[in-house]
């Protein structure tokens, strides 16, 4: 432990999360760091509720119970202004910003409340709130962001507003391959997020995303050194950019309960790869909003099914086939079932850190959230790319181009426009499951560099001890 660390006088740090289990989970893993790190420090998360988001209460009422020195504030479910669900049908990412800017008085009076009961030494806000950081310029508060996604990510997204002077518009499919501050590769266009093309707003949310980080202190990011050294290099060149911490890999190593998930199921799924050799079954799952078409599920059958490999298949029925499937089986081809019996399982909703976590799976098929490739890197697991939604398509971009740690499935996949072909999967599956192939090695290698990295005397140790000092000295 840094020795400024313990000497220093009590701190405070409010927090501003989204709701979402890929954002209010690891905020709250990072707020816990700090507090093992400095028992001085004081955090106060408040946390909003979305309307097209579900909450994680079970577990915020734990982290409450169980840390005297993390407090949550909640914002009220309804307020005035709020934009109505069909703003989200356009573009989610504007719906969000939308939803936050409604919320912008309430987040000031409670800040101004804490900073009255004592001294706040910054506020750390969520990607998405960055449009909250002129509240601690009004009450000379020091404004940081939490970037729940990766360095290469960020630097697209502060890439964006020099782009947007240069164009002046959203992106097109047709735009040739761009130059991005921080990649080695040219970015193609159809490795771009969804909201990069969207015109009622998605595009407009990114930028307003990035003037958001532009305007923070400082920008910590859930990556390591190890991991995106050029992009870091990058950004901590960069003349008009905040001060970016490298404090990853940021983890939950236990999953979140689930209302699909039950202890019963968990023992046969734990009890079934028990019986599998070491690194022989690939493991496929893909978020917590992530399904397939049902075409899309029919080839991956077939793919699964003439590739010869073991496998977990969490497969999940999309929402809107509620009334024509009654569960995950239904839509599978006939008599699959029978035909992988004892070399493969189909499960609903599978924790997925405890099965990446077991010696049995040796791939994973994925559609790449920065969570998901985290955990795959923290327990050697070598991906092969899906992306279905948000950033994961410039995630698996960067995976597997970038950083050669995942197998390109299809890296610029479109649900509503893409169907990976039987043949394909079973190619995919070859290659991420190949015992010495260099992906394999390099995923094990940053395993073994990814848990250095927290530990003290690590790269995101010290990054944390000097977060937190900047904290001291802004504060006192």
């Amino acid at each position: 432990m840094h020795p400024m660390e313990k000497k220093m006088k009590k701190v405070e740090l409010v927090f501003v999360s989204m709701p979402g289990v890929g954002h209010l989970v690891s905020t709250i893993e990072f707020a816990k760091t700090l507090i093992n790190r400095c028992d001085h420090l004081f955090i106060t998360i408040i946390v909003m509720k979305i309307p097209t988001i579900p909450f994680l209460n079970p577990y915020v009422q734990s982290i409450a119970a169980s840390q005297p020195n993390i407090h949550f504030i909640h914002l009220p479910d309804q307020v005035d202004g709020l934009p109505p669900l069909t703003h989200a049908a356009k573009s989610i990412q504007s719906y969000y910003c939308a939803v936050i800017d409604c919320y912008k008085l309430y987040v000031k009076k409670i800040i101004s409340d804490v900073t009255s009961a004592g001294s706040v030494a910054g506020i750390v806000l969520d990607l998405f709130c960055g449009s909250l950081a002129d509240i601690g310029s009004e009450l000379s508060i020091p404004s940081f962001v939490f970037f729940t996604s990766g360095a290469l990510f960020l630097s697209f997204l502060l890439h964006l507003p020099a782009r947007h002077q240069l164009v002046g518009s959203q992106f097109a499919y047709s735009d040739p391959d761009m130059l991005v501050p921080g990649f080695v590769n040219l970015v193609p266009p159809s490795s771009l997020p969804e909201p990069c093309y969207n015109d009622v707003g998605g595009y407009a949310a990114y930028l307003k995303i990035a003037k958001g980080l532009m305007a923070a202190k400082g920008i910590l990011v859930n990556t390591f050194t190890e991991l995106e050294s050029h992009a870091l290099e990058s950004l901590n060149n960069g003349e008009k950019n905040p001060n970016v911490y490298a404090v990853g890999p940021v983890l939950h190593l236990k999953s979140q309960p689930h209302p699909q998930m039950n202890h019963g199921r968990w023992e046969t799924i734990k009890n079934w790869l028990d019986q599998q050799p070491d690194e022989s079954v690939v493991f496929l799952c893909f978020g917590s909003a992530g399904f397939l078409t049902l075409p899309q599920v029919n080839e991956m059958a077939l793919g699964l099914e003439q590739s010869g490999h073991r496998f977990l298949w969490s497969l999940r029925v999309p929402p809107a086939k509620n009334e024509e499937f009654k569960d995950a089986e239904e839509m599978l081809p006939e008599g699959f079932m029978g035909r992988i019996q004892g070399r493969g399982m189909v499960c609903g909703w599978a924790p997925q850190v405890e099965v990446l976590a077991h010696k049995a799976i040796g791939g994973f098929v994925s559609h790449c959230g920065w969570n998901s490739v985290l955990e795959s890197l923290w327990y050697g697991v070598p991906t092969a790319s899906l992306p279905l939604y948000a950033e994961q398509a410039i995630n698996a971009f960067i995976t597997v181009k970038e950083l050669g740690l995942a197998v390109n499935l299809k890296m610029d996949y479109r649900p509503n426009r893409d169907v990976v072909t039987a043949d394909e999967v079973k190619r995919a599956l070859s290659c991420v499951m190949e015992a010495d192939s260099e992906v394999r090695k390099k995923v094990k290698n940053m395993s073994e560099m990814a848990r250095n990295a927290v530990k003290e005397g690590g790269s995101s140790f010290s990054a944390v001890s000097q977060f937190i000092n900047d904290l001291v000295g802004s504060s006192s």
